[in-house]
């Protein structure tokens, strides 16, 4: 198994990601072909196997219209 990526701090970002997702009424499918990736990038995000930047993070943020602070309060 490779090293983790998560945190304390990145588990509560992914949580939050996911969250926004599941509020916003969207499926892992949905939000992949929004940002044109595959559905398993998004998979891999929300396990934390992907860390994300902040230019990343900015698009999820538009498409689940929510602030960035959102996500890193």
């Amino acid at each position: 198994m490779g090293r983790t990526i998560r945190t304390k701090e990145y588990a509560l970002f992914i949580e939050r990601m996911k969250k926004a997702r599941l509020e916003s009424g969207l499926r892992q499918i949905d939000v992949a072909k929004a940002m044109k990736r595959p559905q398993s990038y998004i998979s891999r995000v929300e396990s934390g196997e992907y860390r994300l930047d902040i230019l990343e993070v900015k698009k999820f943020a538009k498409l689940y219209k929510k602030s960035i602070d959102y996500f890193v309060k």
